[in-house]
């Protein structure tokens, strides 16, 4: 789950931990109405169909995405309880599970979110 939200997060090219961001959410999202298919999560979290459905089904019962099915694929967006709750979650997750992201990145560059908290 916090790869595919830190995914969405990093298409809205936004600091998540600047000042005054919960004022500024609602009328960022609105104008920059960033939305991915559902490969791309795939993609990102590298996963079979059977568990990114079941990633993005859980995101999305807790209000932190939304699902839009524009035939013939899926697209995914990001709500603003999603970025507001990546926010907070990212320092623990980091702490957690470092080790698992690294190995995750080892072929690709840290995302920006991961590096802002080294």
């Amino acid at each position: 789950m916090c790869l595919a939200l830190n995914r969405l997060v990093m298409e809205l090219d936004l600091d998540i931990y600047q000042e005054g961001l919960e004022e500024k959410l609602d009328s960022i999202l609105a104008q920059k109405d960033v939305k991915l298919p559902k490969s791309e999560i795939s993609y990102e979290i590298k996963s079979n169909h059977q568990m990114t459905n079941k990633i993005l089904n859980k995101l999305e019962e807790m209000g932190l995405i939304k699902i839009e099915f524009e035939d013939p694929s899926y697209n995914i967006s990001i709500t603003k309880e999603g970025v507001l709750y990546i926010r907070k979650y990212n320092e623990f997750y980091i702490s957690m599970y470092e080790d698992i992201i690294r190995d995750h990145y080892k072929f690709r560059q840290i995302p920006a979110w991961f590096r802002m908290k080294e």
